[in-house]
């Protein structure tokens, strides 16, 4: 056992995997097989089992019960009573060969009483709100909360816009501009007469490039998700012709929410710059016009991959 790991004299603790400044308080056991890391604070009445890996500087409140197929990486609280499974047809005295993976990724926050099922993945720095059921993953940053828990903001996210720079033009009809590198709102331009509205966008003028597909997304169910991707290399526009939406973009250092809630804005998205829709309204009909023809190597799906573009493109253009 490593040096200044410190056991409550009631708690059982059977691994050899716990790092140093580890404490394990009252009537806790760990099981053989768990890994636990430094300076990780484990709270009264807590069981590990013995397929479950736990990060540096980590938070278990008490009641929490962390089964095989568990993994928490560093800086993750979970509050207390948060309830994990690891079996989606439980009978008793059947076991599973092998327990479905669930990760709560770097940061993330888990309220007291939720419930996650099998096999999810919460993301980095992501807020699980307390008495939530998480019937599925959580992208990176997100808020949930509810039964089942559906996104109900972003962490960091300025929910009526993000936050202009000192240089930059205040709004654009009341909607903030965006510090976020890589994202520019733009008003496209309109014209009313008696037979209604027209808005339009020229190559050279305010179409920002030469679109080679467009698609359409609609009949999204209120408050369901789309989108959290990056591109390597396509640019997007981003028109809502019905309804609204509100678009979440980071550039990996900021991020901000934006709604576009009227079809004459247009919202350009650069390559390197993760995007989430959500807040779809029933009638929502989102436009997106995009650089290039369809790509799956082009898409970064996976948040830690992205923060691994971004910081390599920065060191390439550091170093150029």
């Amino acid at each position: 056992m490593p040096d200044h790991v410190y056991v409550h004299p009631s708690a059982i603790l059977e691994s050899s995997s716990v790092g140093a400044a580890t404490r394990v308080w009252a009537f806790t056991h760990v099981l053989p097989g768990a890994r636990i890391g430094a300076d990780v604070n484990i709270c009264d009445h807590v069981f590990i089992e013995n397929d479950v890996i736990v990060g540096d500087r980590v938070t278990i409140k008490c009641g929490v019960q962390l089964w095989d197929g568990v993994r928490v990486e560093d800086d993750v609280f979970i509050g207390p009573n948060v309830s994990f499974t690891n079996d989606s047809f439980p009978r008793s005295k059947r076991h599973l060969s092998e327990h479905p993976r669930t990760t709560l990724r770097r940061g993330s926050s888990i309220g007291a009483g939720a419930v996650l099922l099998p096999g999810l993945t919460v993301g980095a720095q992501a807020m699980v709100g307390a008495g939530a059921v998480v019937t599925r993953d959580v992208p990176a940053f997100a808020i949930v909360a509810g039964n089942p828990a559906r996104i109900m903001g972003y962490v960091d996210a300025d929910r009526t816009g993000v936050a202009p720079s000192p240089t930059a033009a205040t709004s654009i009809d009341g909607h903030p501009i965006e510090r976020v590198r890589g994202v520019k709102l733009l008003k496209m331009p309109t014209v009313e007469d008696l037979r209604g509205m027209l808005s339009f966008g020229e190559l050279g003028q305010n179409l920002p490039f030469l679109p080679k597909r467009y698609f359409l997304v609609y009949d999204v169910p209120t408050k369901e998700v789309r989108g959290a991707h990056a591109h390597r290399e396509l640019q997007q526009l981003l028109l809502c012709v019905r309804g609204s939406v509100s678009v979440v973009v980071d550039d990996g250092e900021h991020r901000g929410e934006i709604a576009l809630d009227a079809p004459h804005l247009g919202l350009h998205i650069r390559p390197g710059v993760w995007g989430v829709q959500y807040k779809y309204t029933r009638d929502a009909i989102l436009l997106v016009l995009a650089s290039d023809v369809y790509s799956a190597e082009d898409y970064i799906r996976d948040y830690d991959e992205f923060e691994r573009h971004v910081k390599g493109d920065a060191t390439d253009g550091a170093l150029s």
